[in-house]
């Protein structure tokens, strides 16, 4: 039984390196945007507004629990999530706390819901819109995450671009925006935005992880 005991202790010690590293939010907020792509720290840095320093440090945590991995290129070093199953945690861990924790209810509905009527468009049928060739995707999220991947079709348009671009999208057709996932508010801005100047717009229920991991084709590149 002491065999027994030392064998699990052991076991559930390494487990718990992983919860160790998801123990904060700054760190699940990087590894959501590490979802995107491979970034630097520099850059990763800044889009959680946080010291490089203090950013360095939480990815340090999240590499030693091998959520992630690295390369060189020169003098800066590319951060990337170490495989599909580090983003099919992430959304598990999302998932869960939705269900279980009344909180996150709450604070969806102040910051999403609440400000967008319409349902979102769910994957399944975004996908039947883009056959039907009935509707334009913009991807509304920084330049660089949709040059790493984006949609097939879809237009890049980042919401701090939005209003000063909006000649560029079709006012004919519907438009659907998506950005990171779920709980990413850059297409709910968009779409906000776009309302008020007379397009059909609603926002997709899901980001390009969730398309990629769905199995669905990705292209890349600006």
């Amino acid at each position: 039984m002491a065999a027994h005991r030392a064998f699990k202790d052991a076991l559930y010690a390494q487990f718990a390196r992983i919860g160790h590293a998801l123990a904060s939010p700054k760190r699940i907020k990087l590894l959501d945007l590490l979802g995107q792509g491979e970034k630097t720290v520099e850059t990763l840095a800044e889009r959680i507004a946080t010291p490089i320093k203090n950013t360095s440090a939480h990815l340090r945590v999240l590499r030693q629990a091998r959520l992630v991995e690295t390369r060189r290129d020169g003098t800066y070093v590319y951060y990337r999530l170490a495989d599909d199953d580090v983003f099919r945690l992430l959304r598990t861990l999302e998932t869960l706390g939705h269900a279980q924790l009344a909180e996150v209810q709450q604070v969806v509905r102040i910051y999403l819901d609440g400000h967008d009527q319409m349902e979102p468009v769910t994957l399944k049928e975004l996908r039947r819109l883009m056959r039907d060739d009935d509707v334009t995707i913009l991807d509304v999220r920084p330049a660089d995450e949709f040059e790493a991947g984006h949609i097939p079709g879809a237009l890049s348009v980042p919401v701090p671009e939005l209003k000063r671009r909006l000649r560029d999208i079709p006012k004919g057709r519907e438009v659907i925006a998506y950005c990171r996932g779920r709980y990413c508010v850059y297409s709910l801005e968009a779409v906000t935005l776009l309302r008020k100047h007379g397009y059909r717009a609603r926002r997709a229920d899901e980001g390009l992880p969730d398309w990629r991991a769905a199995g669905l084709p990705v292209e890349s590149g600006g």
